[in-house]
């Protein structure tokens, strides 16, 4: 059955109305449902209802998850060789930072430096890298989730220098670790038991 005009242009904005961000993708797509509504003989249903049903099929969870997967297939490799690194960091902050603990354990010269370099890599860089990558994942879903992530990293890095200021004895320790408290208490805590709740009765 050939589609009119106007049935290529709802289904050219149904597209465009998700947003993808792909333009081989986005065409790719229209030309698909253009073909199975072209190609399928059921009658008695509307064309909304066709082209929901093809849409259920080509993506039960949506379009921009498509586009999410086709992303991660584009760049596969790279994707790949971040996240090495990311591991890589996040091992070596680690090594280097129960390193200095043990020094000053032993009292070993070296143990503050050790401590120091270790504890700021894994919170400076660590950790802001690790959010950022799973940023990118939950891009796609709720603002909660989003914003979950974003505020669990600023009270993780704001008590993390509030422990780091104690351990040095720097002035405004204090400010910092009340701040950090309420960011997670106020503002992460909601969210992760919001979105908890959420996965729960879904």
């Amino acid at each position: 059955m050939k589609l009119t005009a106007e049935q290529e242009e709802r289904i050219h904005a149904f597209v465009d109305a998700h947003g993808l961000k792909i333009k081989s993708l986005r065409d790719d797509l229209v030309d698909h449902l253009c073909c199975v509504l072209e190609s399928e003989g059921e009658k008695g249903r509307s064309f909304d209802e066709r082209l929901q049903k093809a849409i259920d099929e080509l993506a039960p969870k949506g379009l921009s998850e498509l586009e999410q997967k086709t992303l991660f297939l584009l760049n596969a490799k790279r994707i790949r060789i971040m996240k090495k690194g990311i591991y890589l960091l996040g091992f070596l902050s680690a090594f280097v930072l129960t390193a200095g603990v043990t020094f000053k354990l032993l009292h070993y010269p070296g143990a503050n430096t050790l401590f120091i370099s270790g504890f700021l890599m894994l919170l400076l860089v660590y950790v802001p890298l690790l959010a950022f990558d799973r940023y990118k994942v939950a891009i796609a879903k709720a603002l909660s989730e989003r914003l979950k992530i974003i505020l669990g990293v600023v009270s993780a890095l704001i008590i993390g220098l509030s422990v780091l200021f104690k351990l040095m004895h720097l002035q405004g320790a204090n400010w910092l670790l009340l701040l950090g408290a309420f960011v997670f208490a106020a503002g992460f805590l909601p969210f992760l038991f919001f979105t908890m709740y959420k996965k729960s009765v879904s």
